[in-house]
């Protein structure tokens, strides 16, 4: 059976929103040097025999409006490739991945561009009329039941459709992540715990020259080349953590340090058949081998990676102990926990080298990010198998295996 296969994923520094490195970078321009990038690693194979060039976008409007796809496309001169852009908020470029996947193994194509990008500085710049101009338009106001239980510290979460009532479908993340602590009983201890071990294996990586390997450079408008992340850490402590206010909750546990900030960046993944891969004579570096999907209480959506990865490795007739590395999308530190538990990952083994607490989340990117990174620790440590996973706002979640090649 014709296989989908990898053959070169790059990825940009992330950077801080609104006040980081790549804060005057338009998202077209970001995504196209990405994408430029990801093809100039394959120059056996002609640009113009993209079937498709998919990119997710969590808030596809503004600049990152009108098909940014297509956009990119006809940026790098690619008149003949197809464009289109994919929302599903945190996998939205995992999501196409996905889709690459599907249309390779149903006979549907061969050669695809799966790439995401989000550029939270920037949205609302350029907006057309109705957009909401706001700093922070992907963390929606909470409902009026989610206020109640901001106000409340004797409150607890319960599921409303035991009322007979709906659940708050878009509330704010960092009440789902509150949710999720108060249901499961994380302490705010632990989440910090969690945090310090992100910012601290992601120092650990950069000593080693990981990220020299897994970053692909951008150049800036005034030429100025950005080559790093902007949020991991020197020598954060548990002690520096403990002593910061949370923020979402008065009484809560969810800290600016123990879930992920807003981020810029963009990634992208060349997909295609492992049989137009030998006839191009490359040596793909890994192989799609499953995915999954699932959906819950959007109330409590940082355990949406627990019925994802159990549905990829369902797929894929494989189990959680047949996975080398992890890498599970800290979104929280109050969701990645029993997420880990619950689906039986071994700690040691998810986020070797920090997630997104210590690097960042830039949404759309996300999901074709941690693809990179999973390929290159695969590689580092001469290993086989990753699982990419990560909730999704909405209450859904979203998983990938990989099968290093070379």
């Amino acid at each position: 059976m014709t296989e989908a296969v990898i053959v070169s994923a790059v990825r940009s520094p992330i950077g801080r929103a609104h006040k980081g490195s790549l804060r005057e970078m338009r998202a077209d321009d970001l995504a196209a040097q990405m994408v430029r990038a990801a093809l100039e690693a394959v120059p056996a194979l002609d640009p113009h025999s993209v079937e498709d060039l998919m990119m997710g976008c969590a808030q596809p409007a503004g600049e990152q409006g009108y098909n940014i796809a297509r956009i990119v496309a006809m940026q790098l001169g690619l008149d003949t490739v197809p464009g289109t852009t994919v929302h599903r908020y945190c996998s939205s470029s995992l999501q196409t991945a996905r889709m690459a996947l599907h249309a390779i193994k149903a006979g549907e194509g061969d050669v695809f561009i799966s790439a995401g990008v989000e550029t939270v500085s920037r949205f609302g710049l350029g907006k057309s009329d109705g957009l909401p101009d706001t700093k922070n338009p992907a963390w929606f106001a909470p409902m009026e039941r989610t206020k109640q239980l901001a106000k409340d510290p004797d409150a607890r979460w319960s599921d409303p459709r035991d009322n007979g009532e709906l659940p708050d479908i878009y509330i704010a993340m960092g009440d789902t992540a509150e949710n999720v602590a108060q249901v499961r009983g994380v302490s705010r201890a632990a989440q910090d715990e969690w945090a310090v071990l992100s910012q601290n294996r992601a120092e650990a990586a950069a000593a080693r020259g990981f990220w020299t390997t897994d970053i692909t450079p951008v150049v800036l408008p005034d030429g100025t080349v950005v080559s790093a992340d902007d949020g991991p850490r020197a020598g954060v402590t548990l002690e520096k953590l403990s002593t910061l206010q949370p923020v979402f909750r008065e009484h809560g546990t969810v800290t600016a340090a123990n879930c992920c900030p807003l981020n810029d960046g963009a990634a992208a993944l060349v997909i295609m058949s492992d049989t137009r891969a030998a006839e191009l004579g490359l040596t793909p570096l890994a192989r799609i081998v499953a995915t999954g999907v699932s959906a819950m209480t959007p109330e409590l959506m940082g355990l949406g990676p627990v019925g994802a990865v159990r549905n990829a490795l369902a797929n894929a007739k494989m189990s959680i102990s047949d996975m080398d590395i992890m890498e599970l999308n800290e979104a929280f530190a109050a969701q990645v926990l029993p997420s880990i538990e619950d689906i039986g990952m071994d700690p040691e083994k998810v986020n070797v080298n920090g997630g997104a607490i210590a690097l960042g989340h830039p949404f759309g990117m996300t999901g074709a990010r941690m693809a990179t990174t999973a390929i290159h620790a695969l590689q580092e440590r001469d290993e086989q198998f990753a699982v990419e996973t990560m909730c999704v706002a909405g209450g859904q979640g979203m998983a990938m295996i990989l099968e290093r090649l070379s």
